[in-house]
């Protein structure tokens, strides 16, 4: 994932609501959203690493990920970040416990943001970051920096579902729409994160569109009071849309 907009614990009616994109080489192998047999995970997969970007198990196990953009520190030999994904939703426990543990070895890792929880909790932590946190309510953005860096797509994001918040009920569809605006930031708004000026205009747009990198998803999830989960993942590159609900176990 590059940019995830959450409300937590905000919504009379859903304790999560989230909106994500998530963008990568066009290339890249994976598999749309699904439910993972050997282990009861509801999550697209990369098929190159094996690992997720964001999913949600039947016991309702919820986790996240984007990359911390540092081109300049990057370790060829690290392990794949999104099986800090799978590996929560498989295992399930304590979300807060889960990242204190990372947090013992994230410098094995290129650079991440990494949201672990259940129905109860939500738990942050970044390898550029201070220790992991527990979330109180509200609403956030994270994308390739830390949480709530008050970039121009982090912005808009929040603002976008502001406004869906005050609605009683919440559509996947007006989800999706929220993350599909592909504008780019003025210059003088840009990060300077290590890349060239040209890939920081491009990355600065929430819906990304280049030659070989973009936009490959965006996805919306739902989870309501009474434990009901709604998740829905409309893909680009390749082109897929499907939708699962279910209550958590």
């Amino acid at each position: 994932m590059c940019l995830i907009i959450f409300a937590w614990k905000l919504h009379p009616r859903y304790p999560l609501i989230l909106a994500a994109n998530r963008d990568e080489y066009l290339a890249r192998q994976t598999a749309p959203l699904g439910w993972w047999e050997e282990n009861g995970v509801l999550a697209g997969r990369d098929l190159e690493a094996g690992g997720t970007w964001m999913g949600i198990s039947k016991a309702g196990n919820f986790s996240a990920l984007t990359n911390f953009r540092d081109p300049a520190n990057i370790k060829s030999e690290a392990p794949s970040r999104g099986h800090l994904v799978s590996h929560f939703l498989e295992r399930g426990g304590d979300p807060g416990e889960y990242l204190k543990l990372l947090a013992e070895k994230g410098d094995l890792y290129n650079g991440f943001n990494l949201l672990t929880g259940n129905a109860d909790h939500l738990w942050y932590y970044s390898n550029y970051g201070d220790e992991p946190q527990e979330l109180s309510p509200g609403l956030y953005g994270l994308s390739n920096h830390l949480l709530d860096t008050p970039w121009p797509k982090v912005r808009k994001g929040k603002d976008n579902l502001s406004q869906l918040l005050a609605q009683p009920a919440i559509q996947t569809q007006s989800l999706i729409e929220s993350l599909a605006d592909g504008s780019l930031a003025p210059d003088e708004e840009l990060p300077h994160t290590g890349v060239p000026l040209e890939w920081e205009r491009q990355l600065s747009a929430m819906f990304i569109k280049m030659p070989k990198y973009g936009t490959r998803v965006t996805s919306a999830l739902l989870v309501d009071q009474g434990g009901k989960v709604t998740f829905r993942e409309k893909g680009y590159v390749p082109e897929s849309d499907q939708e699962f609900a279910f209550e958590i176990e």
